[in-house]
């Protein structure tokens, strides 16, 4: 299950966006971030595929779940205009943004590409 995660959350296991200006992963293996909430039909259904893909990679990529309901601020600091948006991080680099309820496969061939 991909872990759901605060803006505290967030600026100690991702970015600490409010102290850093340069983009700085803090995390030890790469990361997927799910910007969601409750309310929208294309979230929930991706949010099976999240958590099939957050096993499938376990160990390998984190999978952590942002309800944009909950942190606007954590949302604005990253330019969320649509939901859902996944948030792609590699170990080095900077991340990516993509926006939609991406099928499986896409998903995975964007993971094994830019993340492992």
């Amino acid at each position: 299950m991909a872990e759901q995660i605060t803006s505290e959350d967030f600026k100690a296991k991702v970015f600490d966006y409010e102290n850093n200006k340069e983009w700085k992963y803090e995390g030890d293996i790469p990361a997927v971030i799910d910007f969601y909430a409750d309310w929208c039909q294309p979230c929930k259904m991706l949010a099976p595929t999240i958590d099939k893909l957050s096993k499938d990679y376990d160990g390998k990529v984190n999978f952590y779940k942002v309800n944009t309901e909950n942190e606007p601020e954590l949302s604005g600091a990253f330019g969320i205009q649509s939901i859902p948006s996944l948030l792609f991080i590699p170990m080095e680099g900077q991340p990516q943004m993509a926006a939609g309820a991406l099928p499986e496969t896409q998903l995975k061939k964007i993971i094994d590409e830019n993340l492992l």
